[in-house]
């Protein structure tokens, strides 16, 4: 049987389950995998703060007993109506009850716990607040929110006018975790487990206590990118690689989750977010020989990657792109689900090749070929490392459009009219060189003495080739 509690400060004309222009509750596969790793069948939980009605079932379905904490009115007649137990509604400096709890769930942080009439709460006062209800041995589930992740980078926030969440507060009274990772795992403790959260805390891909392989970049790359869209100031994807080669997957990350006092929780969450294995991403291993111009490495990987691509089956070859294809030494195996491209045989192996000029030239990279930077002539040139013609027809059947693909972000677009600003600097340079050296040549006596054998000879062929030509009229008359 489920009470409702209202326990002061509430916010009766306010949603946080389905706010309209604000974040929606947390939820999704990645705070369920981990609340199906840590809840107990004999446990008392208290969830804090708005949670997808889902994980408030999955909570019931998986514990004994199960209590809330919101501030939103409407959001607690709604959870009241959908889980039983005591639904308590308010802000949580107004939250007054003595009961202790197994387990905590605040998986969307702390700063959604108090509302307008609750100006001054620290954030280290509301986590004391929470730790007090916690028995001992009690396990806490809490997400912190980064001030500084990777988002800033990629993209400006263009919100100039404040939402409606953004009330007064006092100067030293916010709710928000303290900035940066260091701050916030000294205040919760050296015990607590850390995982790094990607794209966003509201509905997370992929949760991971380790951030430094090769697959788990790849697996966060993805996921940032996918939820871009718009004006950038860099390439998600590659910012994300490259804050990753750096080490920096778990500071830069939009949020973490932090775990207190469970034992045996899993590295990864959801547990097939990252595919176990060795070796590197393929486009990893090819663009990282163009960045340092070693065409020998690249020579000899696209006829291997190409030569495998050809004996695998069309439902394979089509998901087997660069970007999706694990190389380790000599031996390939397909990443994840990919983004099929039509073809069979060459024509297949063309738009392969193509996908990953394109990225390539997307992500702003170095280019160690002359052939101008065109979809076209770049995919020849890695074709025919193959052995593969790009005819015409072949690059009709395959052609992705005639638009010429253009760096993604604001970075990349700067680096290659630098780069290419550069190469039509020492392309003028030689032009000036080679201009002199034919000036000095023709000045030159052998030049001259040259010319001179030369022009009688020139006009003695021209007064044959006209006699040839008067007899032939003669002839044909």
């Amino acid at each position: 049987m489920t009470s409702l509690v209202m326990v002061g400060a509430e916010m009766l004309n306010w949603s946080d389950l389905t706010p309209l222009n604000g974040r929606p509750a947390t939820g999704g596969r990645v705070p369920a995998a981990l609340l199906d790793a840590v809840l107990k069948p004999t446990d008392s939980v208290l969830v804090a703060g708005p949670h997808s009605l889902d994980l408030l079932e999955q909570v019931v379905g998986a514990t004994a007993s199960v209590d809330a904490l919101v501030r939103s009115a409407p959001d607690a007649e709604e959870i009241a109506a959908r889980i039983p137990g005591r639904v308590y509604c308010g802000a949580l400096d107004r939250f007054s009850s003595e009961d202790a709890y197994d387990v905590i769930v605040a998986l969307d942080g702390l700063h959604r716990l108090v509302g307008p009439d609750t100006p001054v709460l620290t954030w280290f006062d509301a986590l004391a607040a929470l730790r007090k209800r916690l028995a001992p041995e009690g396990r806490l589930l809490l997400a912190a929110e980064n001030s500084f992740g990777i988002e800033r980078l990629i993209q400006p926030n263009l919100a100039t006018v404040a939402n409606d969440q953004a009330w007064p507060r006092d100067l030293f009274g916010s709710v928000e975790p303290p900035a940066g990772l260091k701050a916030v795992q000294d205040a919760l403790g050296t015990s607590a487990t850390t995982y790094a959260v990607y794209p966003d805390l509201a509905d997370p891909s992929v949760a991971l206590t380790g951030t430094d392989t090769p697959l788990a970049g790849v697996t966060i790359a993805r996921a940032v990118a996918s939820r871009y869209t718009g004006p950038m100031m860099s390439d998600p994807y590659r910012l994300m690689q490259d804050a990753i080669a750096a080490g920096l997957g778990t500071e830069l990350a939009p949020g973490w989750y932090f775990v207190i006092g469970a034992a045996d929780v899993p590295d990864v969450l959801p547990g097939d977010a990252v595919p176990t294995g060795s070796g590197i991403l393929l486009e990893e291993y090819l663009l990282d020989a163009l960045r340092v111009d070693d065409q020998a490495a690249i020579r000899r990987t696209v006829p291997g990657y190409v030569s495998w691509l050809l004996a695998q089956d069309t439902e394979i070859a089509s998901i087997a792109s660069a970007d999706n294809v694990i190389v380790d030494g000599t031996s390939y195996q397909v990443f994840g689900d990919g983004e099929p491209v039509e073809g069979r045989g060459e024509a297949l192996v063309v738009s392969q090749l193509a996908r990953f000029v394109r990225r390539s030239l997307e992500a702003g990279s170095r280019q160690s070929w002359t052939v101008g930077e065109s979809t076209r002539g770049l995919t020849a040139l890695f074709a025919s490392m193959a052995g593969i013609t790009l005819t015409e027809a072949l690059w009709a059947s395959v052609a992705p459009g005639n638009k010429q693909p253009q760096p993604v972000g604001s970075a990349e677009q700067v680096a290659t009219i630098a780069r290419l600003t550069k190469e039509l600097s020492e392309a003028a340079t030689q032009a000036i060189y080679f201009e002199r050296q034919l000036s000095s040549i023709r000045r030159s006596r052998a030049y001259r003495i040259g010319i001179a054998v030369m022009n009688p000879a020139k006009v003695v062929v021209r007064r044959a080739r006209r006699r040839v030509r008067r007899v032939r009229r003669r002839v044909g008359r």
